[in-house]
């Protein structure tokens, strides 16, 4: 009787008393960490626009071509969509601040070597390079929050995370233009990837001191099949979308976007079975048999298509339409990018105040921005769209996007466990990579088709149309999220 008893209070008191122990030597995240990670995380995100108003620079100073201007853009997202996945997983195997160091490392080699490329293709290969360092530094910014927060911490750092992403997604075209007005010491377009350096040369020793390391607990083998296959399917998709309109829609074009679901679905079936099996992986599909995980990324599949797009059809619309110097059309964004900040940083306290009524009122507040953009561009003469006069407008849009962003990221990674904080994070990354180059391909392609025959007033405004479409079902989406967000 009494063997039979005993083993349940001390199994207990064992699992207490380890559990505790696990709680007081997990490696914490301090102030400067949390700055050194921020700090990187500004540097993929910022160099994904800033290269937009340098384009037509390159193409004066290098003789580029049309394709390889396109591919100086496309090479850089396609690579990082394409390893973000890849990249999480190494920081579960090898340490998140290694690989984190390592990606940083190779994001200043890498930029470093754009700002000195002899011609447009050497740009492009230094360009898909510098994508591949910044899949390998983001993924580990995510899951350092995950694994070395708790609570209110983590609730402020993803908050903060959003932040500085979204500021630095808006602002990137921002500092493009002023670093290549400024034409600092004649470097013209080059200083928009050289100014990456001193900013590495401060991300990485900090990095090093105060980042605590971390990694799965039980790290497994490489995933070479998951990780070909999804490569892939990624460069299927993306590719044609990218390049495919551009080109004339050839055949190429067509055959390689209609393999893609072949594609995910032999990826799919893959790491199914390496599950089945006890194998490792590469992005483990019982993920998504979490309610959170698929609520977060289909709320992120309108906001980060939504965004790119705006993004996009606005500079052209601010130069085309406005004639905008690149300088005055970044700057015309920085209400936006304000706004976005500063509602990123009152996210905690908002999310505790509404719950999940949070992401429906968002929704609507940036609604309301682009029906006031919309209605500015449409009923008011070319010659009174001033800055300021859109400036009410995309200060809406900021707000919501302000909280849109980083409540993505924490409806989502609240469903991950913390094992598997570097495989969700670098899901949540690649979804958000994919939705920003999907939205160009897509809204870009739809405003460019419709401007001849509406003119850039009436296609831009179908595309906030749409945009808010994806916002309305994002609203309707996020009725059913729990009270509690998490």
């Amino acid at each position: 009787m009494t063997r039979t008893t005993t083993p349940t209070p001390i199994s207990t008191t064992t699992t207490t008393t380890a559990t505790a122990t696990a709680s007081a030597t997990a490696p914490v995240l301090s102030a400067l960490g949390l700055f050194a990670l921020l700090l990187g995380t500004s540097l993929p995100s910022t160099d994904f626009f800033v290269v937009n108003v340098a384009l037509p620079d390159i193409e004066r100073d290098l003789g580029a071509s049309p394709s390889a201007l396109e591919m100086v853009a496309a090479g850089y997202a396609l690579a990082y969509a394409v390893l973000l996945v890849l990249g999480g997983r190494l920081g579960d195997a090898y340490g998140r601040r290694r690989l984190f160091l390592w990606g940083v490392a190779g994001f200043g080699v890498t930029s470093l070597a754009c700002g000195v490329a002899p011609d447009a293709w050497s740009l492009v290969a230094f360009r898909a390079a510098q994508g591949a360092a910044s899949a390998l530094l983001l993924p580990q910014v995510l899951a350092t929050l995950h694994a070395t927060t708790r609570g209110e911490r983590r609730a402020r750092a993803v908050a903060l995370y959003g932040a500085v992403s979204g500021l630095a997604m808006v602002l990137g075209q921002v500092l493009g233009g002023v670093l290549v007005s400024a034409d600092l010491a004649g470097t013209g377009w080059r200083m928009a990837f050289l100014i990456n350096v001193p900013v590495v040369a401060l991300a990485w020793p900090l990095a090093l001191r105060s980042v605590p390391d971390s990694r799965a607990g039980q790290p497994g083998r490489s995933d070479v099949g998951g990780t070909v296959l999804l490569a892939a399917a990624l460069l299927a998709l993306l590719l044609p979308l990218t390049e495919g309109r551009s080109a004339g829609w050839p055949l190429w074009a067509v055959l390689t976007l209609l393999a893609a679901p072949l594609l995910i679905w032999a990826f799919a079936a893959v790491e199914r079975r390496a599950e089945r099996t006890g194998g490792s992986p590469l992005l483990p599909l019982s993920l998504l048999s979490e309610p959170g995980v698929v609520r977060g990324l289909l709320i992120g599949a309108p906001i980060f298509i939504g965004f790119s797009g705006f993004m996009f059809v606005s500079a052209v619309t601010l130069q085309e339409g406005l004639g905008y110097g690149a300088l005055k059309a970044g700057l015309t964004l920085v209400p936006m990018g304000l706004a976005q900040f500063g509602a990123s940083l009152l996210l905690p306290r908002v999310v505790n105040r509404f719950g999940s009524r949070t992401l429906p009122l968002c929704a609507l507040v940036h609604g309301a921005g682009l029906a006031v953009l919309a209605a500015t561009v449409l009923w008011a003469p070319w010659s009174a769209l001033s800055p300021l006069t859109l400036a009410p407008g995309l200060l809406l849009c900021g707000l919501g996007q302000g909280i849109q962003l980083p409540l993505y990221y924490r409806v989502l990674l609240a469903a991950v466990p913390a094992a598997r904080a570097g495989a969700g994070s670098g899901l949540a990354a690649t979804a958000q990579q994919s939705g920003l180059a999907v939205g160009v391909a897509t809204l870009g392609s739809l405003f460019l088709a419709l401007e001849p025959g509406l003119g850039l007033r009436g296609a831009f405004a179908i595309v906030l149309g749409a945009q808010l479409a994806g916002l309305l079902g994002l609203a309707a989406l996020s009725l059913r999220l729990p009270r509690d967000l998490g």
